[in-house]
């Protein structure tokens, strides 16, 4: 128990070190590279904000990240974990996600080398041995693991329209899986440092990024953070690594669905608004549920706060799904899978006011 208590300590002092870092590092980027990332009128990417901003948050997330490698093994003297494999494929997988999205920022690269980046993730995952494992063909598993992976690259990224949505909703599923980790005792991990210098790196950056932002993350960091938060959504939601938790295909589902409920509603709201419309869903609009949100009258800020509430709900489920449900039934899939559905309904629903919004500014 005393050891126990060390560790939460010495994670207390890391998260603070690591967040105060994150803050000095992004106000020092904000200070000296106005220019760095900057968006303008000409890109094809559309956003809600009127001004240009540096994009460049996303550069202190992977920094951070870095950091809290090297802090490991410094700190906790763990440095087997470094011969594990599937730690070797979660890095290049997740630094080969950050490079193309810096790529992206700088040089405007085309969408199929976007999705061809992302593709090779899901390759370095699945041959290191992270994939959901849901099925007995492990070929479903792999396609499941491909949909999964290039799916939160792209909608963690067409979240990433307003201010401070998807930070967030990337603390939301942070502290989602640290939660389990908690509950469930399985605490000394790379994982947990990782998941404690990523959520301090988004929480140093949201100050500049909260509503009115003085800067953007960016592809750079969209991209690290789909790939970081699809791996940690099949590592602690789609494959439930404590024994106390029963694995349950249908159980796994709801717990990755709700854990990521709001990029994936987002995204899905966007991609069948578009198509009935015959438009493309990977080009960008003001049609997104956050904008749907102000065009109800909500504040950017009251969005953000909508979509991380939204989210804590999420988590809270979750928790009650794998701490106290032992005897998962048709009842309780039946029952969580409609709180997603009336979710799903009410922010697809709302989508129609866009339209009139649109034509008032017209």
């Amino acid at each position: 128990m005393d050891n126990f208590y060390f560790l939460l300590i010495s994670f207390l002092a890391f998260f603070i070190i690591a967040g105060l870092f994150s803050f000095l590092i992004n106000g020092l980027f904000l200070k000296f590279s106005s220019n760095l990332g900057m968006r303008n009128t000409e890109e094809t990417t559309i956003r809600w904000a009127s001004t240009s901003k540096p994009a460049i948050g996303g550069i202190s997330f992977y920094i951070v990240f870095l950091l809290s490698i090297v802090g490991y093994t410094i700190f906790f003297n763990q440095r087997g974990d470094f011969l594990n494999i599937k730690f070797i494929g979660i890095l290049c997988s997740v630094t080969l996600g950050f490079l193309m999205g810096l790529a992206d920022d700088a040089y405007n690269t085309k969408p199929f080398l976007k999705f061809l980046v992302q593709f090779l993730c899901g390759i370095i995952l699945i041959y290191t041995g992270t994939y959901i494992s849901i099925f007995n063909s492990m070929t479903l598993n792999y396609l499941i693991t491909f949909v999964w992976i290039i799916g939160m690259m792209n909608s963690i990224n067409m979240l990433d329209n307003m201010d401070g949505i998807t930070t967030v909703v990337s603390i939301a599923v942070i502290l989602s899986a640290l939660t389990l980790i908690f509950l469930f005792n399985d605490v000394l991990s790379i994982n947990t440092i990782m998941l404690i210098g990523v959520l301090a790196a988004l929480i140093g950056f949201l100050y500049y990024n909260w509503n009115p932002s003085k800067i953007y993350m960016g592809d750079t960091g969209s991209q690290f953070l789909g790939c970081f938060l699809g791996i940690i959504g099949i590592v602690y939601f789609w494959n439930p690594q404590p024994s106390e938790i029963t694995s349950n295909p249908s159980k796994q589902l709801i717990s990755a669905l709700l854990i990521f409920i709001m990029p994936i509603i987002d995204t899905s709201t966007v991609t069948i608004r578009r198509l009935m419309k015959k438009q493309s869903p990977f080009v960008g609009g003001k049609d997104h549920t956050t904008h749907n949100l102000s065009y109800l009258g909500l504040t950017d800020r009251q969005v953000a706060i909508t979509f991380l509430m939204l989210s804590l709900i999420s988590l809270t489920l979750v928790v009650v799904i794998n701490k106290f449900i032992e005897n998962w039934t048709n009842f309780h899939f039946t029952l969580f899978s409609s709180y997603i559905l009336v979710v799903f309904t009410f922010l697809f629903s709302i989508s129609k006011k866009e339209k009139h919004k649109v034509n008032q500014d017209e």
